[in-house]
């Protein structure tokens, strides 16, 4: 205890966090709600202010002058990286985030153990000492890699899957490896003989390496499509490995912060992959989006396929009562939700009802289409979501589908053998007309032709998302 907090019961402490905890919780249900998001991230950032600065007035862990340098570099690269990154970038910006999460924790945990075994190295290990910092070892040392791995992929560095003969049986091995090493650790058995003993803990860092070539590994092989659920997945990694190290540490506030993170990534990861209508074990092994059509595919867009232009569009947006707008990763590329933001308020001005259909799975991460929208300020309550906009459809007179493919593709209803047979999408092919604007007609994620191209009330708009919307408010505003 420092000399500030001297004479104070213990008890202080345990409100304290207690404190933060409840901050955490409040945030965290703030934060369910995009009106009620801002004030969910104030409230957690309260909360973590609150746990780190008790926990630094509280014990002498560095120096007063280490710490606040410490404390400045990370609030200067966090603010920089908050204010520089494009909404674009966040998913990547997610994945790092998570990777240095699960880092940290695996390095608190070894320093905890080299700590604990003292300057000769001879000092006793308690078990659930040890058995947390194994846990949190395997966790950290996958989280953090295997993040590094999905930020790369969505950044495009890695985007195709890399699969080779006998990758699980080279991950059965590292992972035998990992626990290995654990057991090794938690029952104080010397495997590398003395070196087992030794101040630096050599069995804890074995285990750390075998996971951290594990985390790449595991992530290697998966496609792009799949890394809105890796992201997922690794987020609560982040946090059970950051609840491990509360274990280690004999903290509660970590303990509590972790768990709620890790609870809260695992729901975000089983409903991600209910919208994909794919279980986890076929999000990290199946191989979704590896099956791209070959030369010998047959061609079904030609002659099949009707083009238009933004002055038809226009026109056909004159005579529309009900217009639905699907965003995707392509909206997101080309930076066109201000455009189309301003589109939706211009038909609105003229009379016409507009709402934005928005899938669980756009985007490259949870949320990433209700993100740029209401960064070009459109309401939550145009926002539908898949359930709640699918009946309606056949009421709409206009389907405006800007940089979405997979989502909406009617083959996931229609052919069983297809890769995302079951997976829910929307039926945006039931309105009375269908505008689909794209760069072409490649295919999206899962690698297959998209049949509502061909359909006979659909039509093509081709070109960038930004240019594209662009060009139809101007047109819109000429023609209304």
């Amino acid at each position: 205890m420092l000399g500030s907090t001297a004479g104070l019961p213990p008890a202080t402490l345990s409100l304290a966090y207690l404190v933060a905890a409840v901050l955490f919780i409040l945030g965290l249900r703030a934060l369910t709600h995009p009106r009620t998001a801002r004030r969910g991230n104030l409230l957690s950032a309260a909360g973590m202010v609150v746990a780190v600065g008790v926990t630094l007035l509280w014990f002498e862990i560095l120096s007063p002058v280490v710490l606040f340098a410490g404390l400045l570099v990370g609030a200067a690269l966090g603010a920089w990286l908050a204010t520089s990154v494009d909404t674009t970038d966040m998913p990547q910006l997610v994945g790092l985030f998570n990777g240095f999460g699960g880092g940290a924790s695996a390095l608190v945990a070894g320093a905890e153990l080299v700590t604990r075994l003292g300057p000769t190295g001879t000092a006793t290990l308690p078990v659930e000492t040890t058995t947390a910092a194994a846990v949190t070892g395997l966790v950290g040392g996958v989280t953090f890699w295997g993040s590094l791995v999905a930020a790369g992929k969505l950044q495009g560095y890695v985007e195709d899957p890399l699969k080779y003969p006998g990758e699980d049986a080279l991950k059965a091995a590292f992972l035998a490896v990992a626990v290995i090493a654990g057991g090794a650790l938690v029952t104080g058995i010397d495997l590398p003989g003395a070196l087992a003993t030794a101040t630096w803990v050599p069995s804890y860092w074995v285990l750390v390496a075998a996971a951290s070539v594990l985390g790449i590994l595991l992530v290697v092989p998966i496609g792009g499509a799949d890394m809105p659920v890796v992201i997922a997945l690794l987020n609560a990694c982040s946090g059970l490995a950051a609840a491990a190290t509360g274990f280690a540490l004999d903290n509660s506030v970590l303990i509590v912060a972790g768990t709620l993170v890790g609870a809260s990534g695992l729901i975000l990861t089983v409903v991600m992959c209910e919208s994909m209508n794919r279980s986890l074990t076929n999000v990290l092994f199946g191989g979704y989006g590896t099956g791209a059509p070959g030369e010998d595919a047959p061609d079904i867009y030609e002659g099949n396929v009707m083009s238009t232009s933004p002055e038809e569009v226009a026109m056909l947006l004159n005579v529309a009562r009900r217009v639905v707008v699907v965003p995707g990763y392509g909206m997101a590329v080309g930076q066109a939700q201000h455009a189309v933001a301003e589109l939706a308020t211009l038909l609105e001005a003229s009379g016409v009802e507009v709402v934005f259909g928005i899938h669980p799975v756009a985007g490259r991460m949870p949320g990433h289409m209700n993100v740029l929208l209401a960064e070009a300020n459109v309401p939550y309550e145009q926002m539908e979501e898949l359930e709640t906009v699918n009946p309606t459809f056949a009421q709409t007179d206009v389907v405006i589908v800007t940089g979405a493919n997979d989502v909406v593709n009617p083959t996931a209803l229609s052919d069983q053998s297809s890769p995302i047979a079951g997976m829910p999408v929307l039926h945006v092919w039931e309105a009375q007309t269908v505008v689909v604007n794209k760069r072409s007609l490649s295919p999206g994620y899962a690698g297959i032709p998209n049949p509502l191209f061909t359909y006979d009330n659909t039509y093509m708009l081709f070109g960038d998302a930004r240019e594209a919307m662009q060009a139809l408010v101007t047109e819109y505003k000429e023609t209304r």
